[in-house]
């Protein structure tokens, strides 16, 4: 695994604007109304480095996956701002912030969501014709190859394997050459050979081809192939992670949840 380097703390963000590919600036997300309404995320703010892999982890309810979709612009915010590539997302339309996601931004999610009826290559190559673009054939070869595709490629999702899945699923969410790439439990549904293997493969992306990826987990080992870890309780980021080991963070877990 190439070597990680340290990462700048997210607090720091407001000194080095143009350096981060995406800023969330105190986020508050509220669902429902009056005595009954639930707060998931308490004025959260982080920044995100072009070419830096972070994973954000907390115990369950922290907030952690609301904040994810938040930051890609798969779920509304109540209060504060969001911003991809200077563009502030929760000030654009419907119709604005889906162009975005689709032509800026890359997703990957545990349950793999490629279309049963397609190959493993036109699962790949989806993104880019629904955005009416044609893939540089150069970069496709690239990845397919990086992942082990090759033999696949004719392959439906139901002769794949759950690792060779989520590797076409990270294939499709490449392809596009995404600003960032969103990951949400990618190794959640996949034995630990394959998660390492999918996992491998993003750190290669970050250190290689300069991707962002920002990555939900609630596994201390896929955290560790981070550049750091932000640990979110109660709706709050209340640790930061630089240089991550699996030991460490599962030392920052057990001090949270005591």
């Amino acid at each position: 695994m190439p070597e990680m380097t340290a990462a700048a703390p997210a607090t720091h963000f407001h000194e080095n604007p143009h350096e981060h590919v995406a800023i969330a600036s105190a986020v508050v997300k509220s669902y429902g109304t009056g005595d009954g309404a639930v707060t998931a995320l308490r004025g959260v703010s982080a920044a995100f480095a072009r070419g830096q892999f972070t994973a954000i982890m907390g115990p369950s309810g922290s907030g952690k996956s609301t904040f994810l979709h938040c930051l890609a612009g798969l779920d509304t915010v109540t209060s504060g701002s969001v911003l991809i590539g200077g563009v502030e997302i929760t000030r654009l339309s419907r119709t604005r912030l889906t162009r975005l996601r689709r032509d800026r931004l890359g997703f990957v999610f545990q349950s793999f969501n490629l279309l049963p009826m397609l190959t493993a290559e036109e699962n790949i190559r989806l993104t880019g014709r629904l955005g009416n673009r044609r893939a540089d054939q150069e970069w496709f070869d690239a990845i397919v190859d990086a992942l082990g595709l090759r033999g696949r490629l004719s392959h439906r999702p139901s002769e794949l394997s759950g690792g060779q899945q989520q590797r076409v699923a990270v294939a499709r969410a490449l392809l596009t050459r995404p600003e960032v790439l969103f990951a949400d439990e990618p190794t959640g549904n996949l034995d630990s050979r394959s998660g390492a293997e999918v996992l491998g493969f993003l750190r290669t992306a970050v250190d290689r081809y300069r991707q962002t990826v920002i990555m939900v987990t609630h596994d201390p080992a896929a955290a560790a192939h981070a550049d750091r870890v932000l640990f979110l309780a109660d709706g709050t980021i209340v640790d930061e992670l630089a240089r991550p080991t699996s030991d460490r963070v599962h030392a920052v877990m057990r001090r949270m949840e005591g």
